[in-house]
């Protein structure tokens, strides 16, 4: 994995997290990133004068960049990109508190003098985010977005231009371009977060924050597990990368005497599975625990956390950023085995052409397909 930053005379060393899980051709950065600063040091002069925030920083590059005594508001919904800028902070010798790192749910209350945006992968977050800026910048704000070239679309632009004002993009450079805009002063939105939908069984409204995975429907493998629940009843089970929290709200109903551990790595993701808790099954919030997390991760911090669990549920992605990967999936797994009591069980839906069954062989020995259609299977692992 290559770790120097060199550019402008400024050298760092930038790693992803967790650092041992990455492929050795990924970086922490990209051309975007190299554009951005390029930009802002060549147009912008006295950066610790000013307000700056900072938007969807993959794995803390800009964070380290543009860190100062000013303290600039870095904000992410991705606890994995939290935990890469403290780690590059860190590792590049700047104190933590030269920048002031804020999760997505976090209620801006001072003006910008500078906004810069990595474009997210999500459309739906980017537009909550541009609504949530015309709160704190004025029509002197300079807004600068970057972006890979082929990500910044008509629709990309037209959110700019819908929540804020006149928008222009510079050249492409290094297949990457910067976006800037003006807030006219006159725009205040409303903000069409939480979307909703009703489950198929239309027992319950499902609210969706604007970063929640398959926010305005259920998505096909969760489709495919909710018809092959366990038994939970007073069992502790765990929804890993729980998304809405769809899987754990249609246990607690099958299963009224469980106990639903909720985890996911989005902020936004996590706070809508609670909220969904609260307005469908309120009577059930006293069972269930809501973890921001890598993986287990949080759950493992403390050791009494091993072999207390009795099934974690488990819809793994397979993607980080815009990077396609296994290394997710994989310590979900590692750290389900940990978590499981003697003859607990991991309960698994992935895509066929992933190699799930396998890998899940290789940490518990054996595996059983309990279903099975032309796209996904359902596996099981009993831990011994």
């Amino acid at each position: 994995m290559k770790t120097e930053l060199t550019l402008l005379d400024h050298s760092y060393e930038l790693l992803r997290y967790p650092a041992e899980n990455q492929h050795v051709s990924w970086q922490a950065w990209d051309s975007a990133d190299e554009y951005l600063m390029e930009y802002v040091a060549q147009n912008i002069t006295d950066l610790n004068g000013l307000n700056i925030q900072i938007y969807n920083d993959d794995f803390g590059a800009l964070g380290v960049w543009f860190a100062t005594n000013n303290a600039p508001l870095w904000i992410s919904d991705s606890f994995v990109a939290h935990k890469a800028l403290a780690l590059n902070l860190e590792r590049n010798h700047l104190p933590i508190d030269s920048v002031n790192a804020q999760n997505s749910m976090y209620q801006v209350n001072k003006k910008a003098d500078l906004v810069l945006i990595k474009v997210p992968k999500t459309l739906a977050l980017l537009e909550q985010q541009l609504i949530d800026l015309q709160s704190s910048v004025t029509p002197e704000t300079r807004v600068i977005a970057a972006g890979k070239a082929n990500a910044i679309q008509k629709s990309t632009l037209a959110l700019f231009e819908k929540h804020l004002g006149v928008t222009t993009t510079s050249l492409a450079k290094k297949k990457s371009r910067l976006i800037f805009c003006q807030y006219d002063g006159v725009k205040q939105s409303v903000s069409p977060y939480p979307t909703k939908w009703k489950t198929d069984n239309t027992l319950f409204t499902i609210s969706n924050l604007a970063n929640v995975f398959s926010r305005q429907q259920l998505d096909i493998g969760a489709r495919v597990l909710l018809a092959h629940l366990p038994d939970a009843n007073h069992k502790r089970i765990v929804d890993l990368g729980c998304g809405n929290g769809v899987l754990g709200l249609h246990v607690l109903h099958k299963s009224p005497d469980a106990h639903v551990i909720f985890v996911d790595e989005s902020f936004m993701a996590i706070a809508s599975a609670k909220m969904n808790i609260e307005q469908n099954m309120p009577d059930k919030l006293g069972q269930c625990e809501f973890i921001v997390s890598n993986c287990l991760e949080e759950y493992l911090s403390s050791g009494e956390n091993e072999a207390t669990v009795d099934i974690v549920l488990c819809n793994p992605p397979f993607h980080q950023q815009n990077t396609i990967t296994d290394h997710i999936a994989l310590q979900m797994f590692k750290d389900s085995k940990r978590i499981l009591k003697h003859a607990g069980e991991l309960r698994v839906v992935g895509n066929r052409h992933l190699d799930y069954p396998q890998t899940i062989k290789r940490l518990f020995g054996h595996y059983k397909v309990l279903a099975s259609d032309r796209k996904f299977s359902i596996l099981s692992a009993i831990k011994k």
